[in-house]
């Protein structure tokens, strides 16, 4: 599998990680999934996945929080850190999710739309003492999609997308697309340029959206 960044920055990514998930919510105040989503909406998630150096070893984790709030236009939610003496469950999640990231090849944002912040974290007493590799399991199995849901649904979620984000982006209308998310319309039986402006939008295949048997 082809990683981002080698695997000689992964202490640093990960410790880095950890303490800045503990500081952001333990400190700051920040519920988990916010400080998710303002690490993902800087766009500092994909450049510290990328295994940019200055993010992954060149700061602190408390630097790091710090340099997402601002690009965020949050400093007012920068507080001065309270340090524990044991880890806490934050600090797994952070350290946990940029291993998992590393080890997944995957991006930030397709692991948070799969499992929140705030779900790994509630996964401590589980799991930290298991190997990071268990984790990695573990979090695969509880993320994996439900079968019964709607494929289109599925998608957009999965790209952090509205109804109505998808339904401007597609050129599909609103309501149709309400209609094939809750199945009251066969996607099967959709004319094949609306598939096709779907799976445009949704960045996937014509038939990732098809119900194929």
């Amino acid at each position: 599998m082809s990683r981002a960044y080698n695997e000689m920055y992964l202490d640093d990514a990960m410790r880095n990680l950890g303490e800045a998930v503990d500081y952001a919510v333990n400190s700051c105040g920040l519920a988990a999934d916010e400080f998710s989503g303002m690490f993902m909406a800087t766009g500092i998630a994909h450049r510290f996945g990328m295994g940019e150096p200055k993010l992954v070893s060149g700061m602190s984790g408390i630097e790091l929080v710090m340099f997402v709030m601002r690009e965020a236009g949050a400093e007012d939610y920068i507080r001065e850190a309270r340090y524990g003496y044991e880890l806490s469950k934050e600090y797994w999640s952070g350290y946990s999710a940029a291993y998992y990231q590393w080890y997944k090849g995957c991006s930030f944002k397709k692991m948070f739309n799969s499992m929140k912040l705030s779900k790994l974290i509630s996964l401590y007493n589980t799991l930290h003492e298991a190997s990071l590799e268990k984790t990695v399991d573990v979090i695969d199995k509880r993320s994996l999609p439900d079968k019964n849901v709607n494929k289109i649904k599925e998608k957009r979620i999965l790209c952090g997308m509205t109804q109505k984000e998808l339904s401007e982006n597609s050129g599909v209308n609103l309501r149709t697309l309400q209609q094939y998310e809750t199945d009251a319309k066969d996607i099967n039986k959709a004319g094949a340029r609306m598939v096709a402006y779907l799976a445009l939008a949704l960045g996937c295949r014509v038939e990732d959206l098809l119900d194929i048997k």
